[in-house]
């Protein structure tokens, strides 16, 4: 089983990404930053974790206010370094490791926390800041997979510090349940003390820090009960994205010992570090076996049942490319083109031999095989003059005339629009 070796804490200033590329590990006003994180670099030498489960919040980069999500796990296989404005930073995409992502959003909503999940997103600083320092990428490749946890704490109502730390305990059986020998290290980002906006940027209380890093060990439950309000008293409004910091702590047990922390306050941002070790015992084996059961129970079943295929994030990410390329479709500048030069469309679009065939030969039973999702069939159908009863006589296997017997009334539809 997966076992969880510990836990990192550290801010995601862009400062520290700045002072990196800028080649400042010497100079006296940065040189603190990079001694807080040697302690942490030894750390993981020694614990060699496969995996950083890595708690961040977006910046307004990659996630908007058009679909603002209160937590979002990644589960793609690789993620790509943010442009924040000014371009991206010369740093290597950092792989993810999708199937232990797939497993843990799976236990998180049996235990009903309702996840997003994304693909196809670039991490901010948010993310790559404190990995820049934390890991050193050798030959363009980090040496360590990362699952990425997007917190949204930027637009209320945002997740209270209690339901953060809730997760975290949820996160601890999600992983211990997965049945591969990982080891996982969680990383929390974010703050301390600070705020960059209004009459009361430049805010920092390095006293409220202190005493949060010493609840944050010794007394969490006490940090749930603060409001929102009162991280932004005491730390300043951005400043209360430490919540963060209590997934991470809530996925330890209540035996912790910190063996490493720092701080440091150069600027606007406080800037703290620290390395957590659980004594407790992970889960037993029974107890993680009995749980992976459980959070497979509400689909046990429906693969008995004949033509049937759930929509699971393993089937979504096998079809995935298939599915990108057909719901693009919804665009009428990739439908003029598809329409122009299909073939074209699937070489701009990376797609396979076979996925190439099955949309030449419309073979809508065979998409759904494949992993394609009945609703993109609708748009690909849409864009080719076939009607939603083609689909399902396909599905059948049956022509269009005798699936139409089997209805009660001998109608076709589509999704595309009418015309005038």
């Amino acid at each position: 089983m997966a076992r969880i070796v510990g836990a990192i804490a550290t801010s995601h200033t862009p400062t520290i990404g700045f002072a990196l590329d800028s080649g400042k590990q010497d100079d006296p006003a940065w040189k603190p930053i990079f001694e807080a994180y040697r302690p942490i670099q030894k750390w993981i030498a020694e614990k060699q974790p496969d995996v950083l489960f890595l708690i961040y919040n977006d910046h307004i980069t990659s996630f908007f206010f058009d679909h603002y999500s209160a937590f979002a796990l990644g589960v793609d296989e690789i993620y790509h370094v943010a442009d924040e404005g000014g371009g991206a930073r010369k740093v290597p995409p950092v792989r993810g490791n999708a199937a232990l992502s797939r497993h843990i959003v799976q236990s998180l909503v049996t235990d009903e926390f309702d996840m997003s999940v994304f693909r196809e997103k670039p991490l901010d600083h948010g993310c790559f800041s404190p990995l820049s320092v934390l890991l050193d990428p050798k030959d363009g490749e980090w040496p360590i997979e990362i699952v990425p946890l997007q917190v949204g704490v930027l637009q209320f109502p945002i997740p209270t510090a209690k339901r953060c730390f809730n997760l975290g305990q949820a996160l601890r059986t999600a992983i211990e349940s997965y049945p591969e020998d990982l080891k996982v290290a969680i990383v929390a980002t974010g703050g301390l003390s600070h705020q960059v906006h209004g009459e009361r940027c430049g805010f920092n209380n390095t006293e409220w820090d202190e005493e949060f890093l010493d609840l944050l060990e010794k007394d969490p439950v006490a940090l749930t009960r603060l409001t929102h309000a009162d991280y932004a008293r005491l730390g300043g409004m951005e400043g209360s994205e430490v919540i963060m910091w209590l997934i991470m702590r809530g996925a330890l047990s209540g035996k912790v010992r910190r063996i490493h922390n720092s701080y440091y306050l150069p600027s606007m941002c406080a800037i703290a570090t620290a390395i957590y070790e659980d004594d407790a015992a992970p889960l037993g084996e029974a107890e993680s076996k009995a749980h992976f059961e459980r959070i497979h129970e509400q689909l046990r079943g429906a693969e008995a049942l004949e033509g049937t295929y759930p929509y699971t994030l393993d089937r979504s990410a096998r079809g995935y490319s298939i599915n990108r390329f057909l719901h693009d479709l919804v665009n009428e500048d990739n439908r003029a083109r598809f329409h122009a030069d299909p073939e074209g469309e699937f070489e701009a679009a990376g797609l396979s031999e076979e996925e190439r065939d099955l949309i030449r030969r419309r073979d809508w039973r065979g998409l759904i095989h494949y992993g394609a999702i009945f609703f993109v069939l609708e748009k690909l159908a849409a864009v080719t003059g076939a009607s939603n009863l083609d689909i399902y006589a396909g599905m059948r296997g049956q022509p269009l005339d005798e699936f139409m017997k089997t209805r009660n009334q001998q109608v076709t539809y589509s999704v595309a629009a009418a015309d005038d």
